[in-house]
């Protein structure tokens, strides 16, 4: 059973909260932050909102000497400390009582066959029903020995009426054959149709509102095309520097990081076509459709930019650069700033160009989608009226203060005829009563229902590797790259590489 309504109200009122079945939740890399910090929270949180079923089960794998008692003490710490909704102690009595730990390592036949007899053991105990979904909060170098022991004791094997399904963290790979023997690798276990590849950003309520903004108004849609739009800019910055993640980033980067599966999913949903329905299908044939028709604007020496920070002021404090912070190579040449600029070969955005850049060590921290518009004629106006007059935008704000801007232009109060720019905004922290879902709980319940439209597939992975691998293998020929202080908006080389295009990076 995937999931199910209340039989007395009307089944057709989407309105309505889906519930999941009986099922359970075994993480592999338990002891993370990722889990401490997001997924057991999560977890919480759904069950606070009443979206689990009673006999939920969470198992925790990790190389431990503890009983399940020390194992539901971790979770209750990570509840209180970051769980969205307020702490309810019959919730997490209620939760508790399905929690599980099996020590053991990866490699270790005995314990996945432990694993196995715990799992048997909750279909009888908290009646899970044989439906489990293993999450893998693991680095992907450890991924094909977990995954072959769980084909091998019968826990990725499933029957007619039961489900088994894998969850997958980004990093999807680090280039495109890479990213190929991975899929291959999971798909040799789980069908496709079981594999839910995490980015966290597509479980965000702004970024859903994309397709809401577009599809669901006839103000927008009309004018989202190259006859009234100027250019596209999806902007991911982050003011906060590696924060103890050097160990994984440094040989990474900022394009592998959020390029390829961050900004290129944003791009696909504003640039996708209006989809049949909002059914997985539907939906993910228009955003594989939208890729298939991304290109590299050329050359690449003045189409994309990368940078390094340098030691500067970030908000008052003094900070240090990127090489001087722990764990990293101190000739490492990766890059903490990356740009590029796509074109999208299609009717409607032809002569259109998208850039994106994400950096850390920024300006401040913002995600953004700004669509900004091609000038009116002004003929009424005399230049002077206008001079103060930008570009008409609208930009989706995705983090930290949900919402949509709208910016045009408008009369100055006075007796002369001044025109100047103002903005409208919607937020969604004063729009709705209810607070947002964090990303993780939305998509950590589309797995236990097996709802796939917010999940990246084969094709969509393997189609953001294509389109970012020849600036991978560009900048691998370069020297190091373009130093830029933290604090700042990043190298001179992305200005110089938006100009070349006629245009200015906006200044959130």
């Amino acid at each position: 059973m995937a999931g199910w309504v209340n039989p007395l109200l009307d089944s057709r009122d989407k309105r309505l909260p889906r519930i999941a079945g009986p099922c359970g939740v075994v993480i592999f890399g338990v002891t993370g932050d990722l889990s401490r910090k997001k997924l057991m929270p999560a977890i919480y949180d759904l069950a606070n909102r009443g979206l689990l079923p009673p006999g939920f089960a969470l198992v925790g794998f990790a190389r431990r000497d503890w009983a399940d008692e020390n194992f539901a003490e971790l979770v209750h710490d990570a509840v209180r400390d970051h769980a969205r909704t307020p702490f309810r102690e019959e919730v997490w009595a209620r939760l508790s009582e399905g929690v599980r730990f099996v020590p053991g390592s990866f490699d270790d036949d005995a314990s996945f066959d432990d694993l196995a007899a715990v799992v048997a053991d909750l279909d009888e105990q908290r009646g899970t029903g044989g439906n489990h979904a293993f999450y893998l909060a693991i680095p992907p170098a450890t991924f094909p020995v977990v995954l072959k022991q769980l084909a091998r004791t019968g826990l990725a094997a499933r029957n007619s009426d039961q489900w088994r399904r894998v969850v997958i963290e980004k990093p999807f790979g680090h280039d495109l054959h890479s990213a190929c023997e991975l899929n291959e690798i999971v798909n040799d276990v789980f069908p496709e149709e079981s594999v839910f590849r995490i980015d966290h950003y597509l479980g965000k309520e702004t970024v859903q509102n994309i397709l809401a903004l577009r599809f669901a108004n006839q103000l927008y849609e009309p004018i989202w095309n190259s006859n009234y739009v100027d250019h596209v800019q999806i902007t991911m910055a982050e003011d906060i520097g590696l924060a103890g993640r050097a160990g994984y980033y440094d040989g990474i980067g900022a394009a592998r990081d959020v390029i390829q599966n961050h900004l290129l999913q944003l791009l696909a949903l504003t640039a996708m076509e209006e989809p049949l329905s909002f059914s997985p299908g539907s939906l993910r044939g228009e955003k594989i459709k939208a890729l298939s028709a991304v290109k590299l604007a050329e050359p690449l020496d003045e189409t994309t930019a990368r940078g390094q920070y340098t030691a500067g002021w970030q908000g008052g404090t003094k900070v240090v650069g990127v090489l001087e912070e722990k764990g990293i190579n101190p000739e490492s040449t990766t890059e903490t700033f990356a740009a590029i600029t796509l074109n999208v070969d299609t009717r409607r955005w032809a002569g259109v160009p998208f850039f994106l850049r994400t950096g850390k060590r920024l300006g401040r921290r913002v995600t953004e989608v700004a669509v900004i518009f091609k000038r009116a004629p002004h003929l009424p106006f005399e230049t002077t009226m206008t001079e103060e007059l930008g570009q008409n935008a609208l930009v989706i704000r995705i983090q930290p203060d949900e919402g949509v801007t709208i910016r045009f232009g408008s009369k100055v109060p006075g007796t002369a005829m001044e025109v100047r720019d103002v903005t409208m905004d919607f937020r969604y922290g004063t729009a709705f009563t209810e607070s947002s879902p964090e990303a993780y709980e939305r998509l950590l319940l589309d797995v236990l229902l097996g709802e796939p439209s917010l999940f990246p597939v084969n094709a969509e992975v393997e189609l953001s590797w294509k389109i970012l691998d020849p600036v991978l293998e560009h900048w691998a020929k370069q020297d190091r790259p373009e130093p830029y202080a933290a604090g700042t908006w990043g190298p001179p080389s992305a200005d110089r590489m938006i100009a070349a295009a006629g245009r200015t990076w906006r200044r959130p």
